[in-house]
């Protein structure tokens, strides 16, 4: 892809994942109707009070849809950084330090054999108080071992360049071979992960949410409002399918953003 062709590229995919979260973290200041007021009859058809008709109560679903964004997004934005900052760490030192990489390994290695179903509901289901925070903590556990083996597939071959080995000969730091020599060339691998965990948190917190764990009625949310309105998708389909295409709609577009801003390769050999 030439140089200005990819700028372009990257643009046309970002500039609709940006519009898309800022719709979903401002849309409470445009919500027509409180959440939890019921403003037409259930079920009810898109009308004059309520443009995307009501749902299982005759709450506006036009009003919950736009309350229900935000708190998705933060979930699966703090799973993304959690997980993509903790591979990131150990991933390196797992390239740098091949003893105790083994090890890390090993353990991501079984902890990758729990179905990540299974794991959520028994990291959420223990949890004293429940709710959103125990569907975070499950994803961010379980998606760190996979994001490690990631990681440190993609910095082995940077550890094993010249200029690691003469910075180690040298007397650098392990902090410093970390931070200053092989992290700025995993740059594509991360932003790529980064991407992927984000979308994977989504898809998490919206299977729990199905599953009635994590976020509970009366809470605008997105994955819930799908659940809850499942019975009614005859009488008014856009209950279902608003939040269906919210969904669908943010995890391609912030993938496909991830995708276009990440560099061709990595920049190994800029420091050859």
């Amino acid at each position: 892809m030439t140089a200005v062709a990819r700028p372009r590229r990257a643009l046309l995919y970002v500039v609709p994942a940006l519009l898309l979260v800022l719709v979903a973290l401002t849309g409470p200041l445009f919500a027509p109707h409180p959440i939890d007021a019921p403003v037409t009859a259930p079920y009810e058809v898109p009308s004059g009070d309520a443009a995307l008709g009501g749902d299982q109560l005759g709450r506006d679903v036009l009003s919950r849809l736009l309350h229900g964004g935000a708190p998705l997004i933060a979930t699966a934005l703090a799973v993304a950084v959690l997980v993509t900052g903790t591979a990131t760490l150990l991933g390196i030192l797992c390239a740098l330090r091949p003893r105790l990489g083994r090890w890390v390994e090993r353990t991501a290695d079984v902890a990758i054999l729990l179905p990540a179903v299974l794991g959520i509901m028994l990291i959420a289901l223990a949890w004293p108080a429940g709710g959103r925070l125990p569907v975070a903590a499950a994803a961010t556990v379980l998606g760190i071992p996979y994001a490690v083996r990631v990681v440190a597939a993609a910095a082995a071959p940077i550890a094993a360049t010249g200029y690691i080995e003469a910075a180690t000969a040298g007397g650098e730091r392990l902090w410093y071979l970390m931070a200053r020599e092989v992290l700025p060339n995993l740059r594509a691998t991360l932003l790529a992960l980064f991407g992927l965990r984000f979308v994977e948190g989504v898809y998490v917190v919206s299977v729990a949410a199905f599953l009635q764990i994590g976020p509970q009625p009366p809470e605008a949310d997105w994955a819930l409002m799908i659940r809850e309105n499942a019975a009614g998708i005859m009488l008014n389909p856009w209950a279902v399918a608003a939040p269906c295409l919210a969904i669908g709609l943010l995890a391609v577009s912030v993938n496909l953003a991830a995708e276009a801003v990440t560099p061709d390769r990595p920049t190994t050999e800029t420091r050859l």
